[in-house]
C-alpha cells in the first residue's frame, strides 16, 4: 500500500472514531439531560400532589370548621329562643314563664303544677286573656299583668280603673269590639275576634274576652 492510501485510510479511522465520540458523548449528555428532566419532572410533580393534598386537607379542615360553627351557632339560636326568660307567681297560684322570641316578640306560658293551661304571644303589640276569671296583661316590651275580678259582660258601657270608660259591641260569634273612652272621646279599641286580647291606657291594664267580657286593673 502506497504512503498516500495509508494516509487517507488513517484519517478515515481518525474520523470514524471522532464520529463515534461525539455520537457517544451526545448520548451520554442526552441520557444525562433525559435522566435530569425525570428527576425534575417527578419532583416538581411530587411537591404539586404535596402541594394539592395540603390544600385539600385544608379545605376539607375549614369546610368541617364551618360546619361545626354553623352548627354550634344554630344550636345557640335554638337554645335562647327556647329558654325562658323569667319566671313570675300569679294571683291564682299559677305561674308565667316569659320567654323572648325577638325584637317586641314575646311569649308567655301559663303553667300550673308542671302542666301549660294557656299560651299568649306579644309579636309588635300587647295583648291580654281571660283565663277562667284571672286576667293577664303581656305587653310587647314583656312585662305580665295579672289579676282577678272587676269583670263586666258585654255588650254595654262600662267604668273602667282609672277613669276610662268602655263601650262594648257585640261584632259576631265570639266577636266584640271595645271603645276605650277618656275625656276627650275615644283613644283605643280592642277587637276579641275568635280569641281574647288585651292593652295599656296610661298604666291601666285591660282585657277584652272573645266572649265579650271586659275587665281592667291599675
Amino acid at each position: 500500500m502506497s504512503s498516500s492510501a495509508t494516509a487517507r485510510t488513517a484519517r478515515r479511522r481518525t474520523l470514524r472514531v471522532a464520529a463515534a465520540a461525539l455520537i457517544a458523548t451526545a448520548g451520554l449528555t442526552l441520557t444525562a439531560c433525559s435522566g435530569s428532566d425525570s428527576t425534575g419532572t417527578k419532583a416538581a410533580a411530587t411537591s404539586q400532589a404535596t402541594t394539592n393534598q395540603a390544600a385539600t386537607n385544608q379545605a376539607a379542615t375549614s369546610g368541617t370548621d364551618m360546619g361545626m360553627a354553623a352548627a354550634e351557632s344554630k344550636a345557640g339560636v335554638t337554645a335562647k329562643k327556647s329558654s325562658p326568660v323569667r319566671t313570675q307567681p300569679l294571683p291564682d297560684g299559677s305561674k308565667a314563664q316569659i320567654s323572648k322570641l325577638g325584637e317586641q316578640h314575646y311569649r308567655v306560658k301559663i303553667i300550673n303544677r308542671g302542666a301549660v293551661l294557656a299560651t299568649l304571644e306579644a309579636n309588635g303589640k300587647d295583648t291580654g286573656l281571660d283565663a277562667n276569671g284571672m286576667y293577664v296583661v303581656l305587653t310587647l316590651d314583656g312585662q305580665v299583668h295579672a289579676w282577678m275580678g272587676g269583670e263586666h259582660q258585654g255588650p254595654g258601657t262600662f267604668k273602667l280603673a282609672g277613669g276610662w270608660t268602655a263601650k262594648v259591641t257585640k261584632v259576631g260569634e265570639l266577636h266584640y269590639r271595645a271603645q276605650i273612652i277618656g275625656h276627650d272621646g275615644v283613644v283605643g279599641t280592642l277587637d276579641a275576634n275568635q280569641h281574647d286580647t288585651g292593652g295599656v291606657a296610661n298604666g291601666v291594664y285591660i282585657v277584652l274576652s272573645a266572649g265579650g267580657v271586659i275587665s281592667s286593673h291599675l
